[in-house]
């Protein structure tokens, strides 16, 4: 990875882009992965794509990430001045107190805690986690009036204020892998195709999506709008090789290990043939999971649009999912990378992902 990709890792990594208001982190993302396109475009609603122009007869590749996180939003304001607040997307109460978080108010962003009531009086008996609507904010602020005063009101969003280190050997760990380190690989694949030396003959679309972690909306809509060949989607999954998680339940993930295709419905069996053929080709390591129903990712809503369109998951493996300590290895970065650049490379202009009855 060299410095200048890595710097914009970092810092896409460590800007808040929680569901429905992805503005900062995707203006971060069109300017770096407009260096490498014909041109960058958004929506309504801030999907944001870059398009590498390929042959005209070409096909159209979509290589889709999102680009929102979790977070939460502001409910209520009670009177003595503390926020309560809502989820947005899988934030985990459980894991919530006693941390620090950042609203995004009409003034700009206000440092807040999520209270911990201390241990020594707190009732311990029958002691449960919290709900969300148990979370109260505590800005510092003494009445319903200073907060106002500070720019907050219900309706502003909020992310923990965690930000992202690298930890033993390439590795990351943070807030919000999930999944702002898709758009950074969506990018740099871009990069990579937009420095060979003939221009490919498929059009390459990299989106980075928005409401992804509130039911794939803004997937929807850019499907509908681009209609592709074929579509690669770029996510994260669990890694399951911590402590107390039951692979029989959850399958063998290996962080380190390579990215992962899913194999169910939502996959089209073409495509994930295409994407293990290039595997082998190029000794990239790679990882197998399964779908049998559902993937929980913009790929159950991007295979269904209109006619369908031909689709596969490729997933990067993550410790820790939807906690400020999301961890992801940089060697499955870099394998995940030279995959979906040996898929786009390997795209014909004759090339048709269907089952033949």
């Amino acid at each position: 990875m060299s410095p200048s990709s890595k710097a914009f890792l970092l810092d896409l990594l460590s800007t808040p882009s929680p569901s429905g208001f992805e503005a900062r982190g995707q203006r971060k993302w069109t300017a770096y992965a407009g260096q490498f396109a014909d041109r960058v475009e958004s929506d309504a609603y801030g999907n944001a794509w870059a398009t590498l122009e390929g042959g005209r007869d070409g096909r159209r590749i979509m290589l889709e990430a999102h680009a929102d996180e979790i977070g939460y939003m502001v409910r209520h304001i009670t009177a003595e001045g503390f926020i309560y607040v809502d989820r947005i997307g899988g934030s985990d109460a459980a894991t919530a107190r006693g941390r620090r978080v950042e609203i995004f108010g009409d003034k700009g962003t206000v440092r807040g805690v999520i209270g911990n009531i201390a241990i020594h009086i707190r009732d311990r008996n029958d002691e449960k986690v919290p709900e969300v609507h148990h979370l109260a904010i505590d800005i510092g602020a003494s009445s319903a009036k200073e907060v106002a005063r500070a720019g907050i009101r219900v309706g502003h969003p909020a992310v923990y204020a965690d930000g992202v280190e690298e930890l033993g050997t390439n590795k990351l760990c943070g807030r919000a892998l999930d999944n702002r380190i898709g758009g950074f690989i969506i990018a740099e694949v871009l990069a990579r195709l937009s420095k060979r030396k003939s221009r490919l003959p498929s059009t390459i679309h990299a989106v980075n999506a928005v409401q992804e972690e509130i039911g794939g909306h803004g997937a929807t809509m850019i499907s509908n709008r681009l209609m592709p060949d074929v579509a690669i989607i770029l996510d994260v999954t669990h890694a399951t090789d911590t402590p107390n998680v039951d692979a029989r339940k959850h399958g063998t993930v290996r962080l380190g290990g390579g990215p992962t295709l899913t194999h169910g419905a939502a996959n089209h069996v073409e495509v994930v043939k295409r994407l293990i053929e290039v595997a082998k080709k190029h000794e990239i390591i790679v990882q197998h999971e399964a779908a049998s129903r559902t993937t929980g990712t913009d790929a159950n809503v991007i295979f269904t649009q209109q006619s369908g369109i031909p689709s596969a998951l490729v997933s990067l493996p993550l410790r820790y999912m939807h906690s400020v300590v999301e961890m992801a290895h940089l060697d499955d970065v870099e394998q995940a990378i030279q995959l979906l650049v040996a898929f786009a490379e390997s795209v014909k202009a004759k090339d048709e992902f269907r089952v033949r009855v």
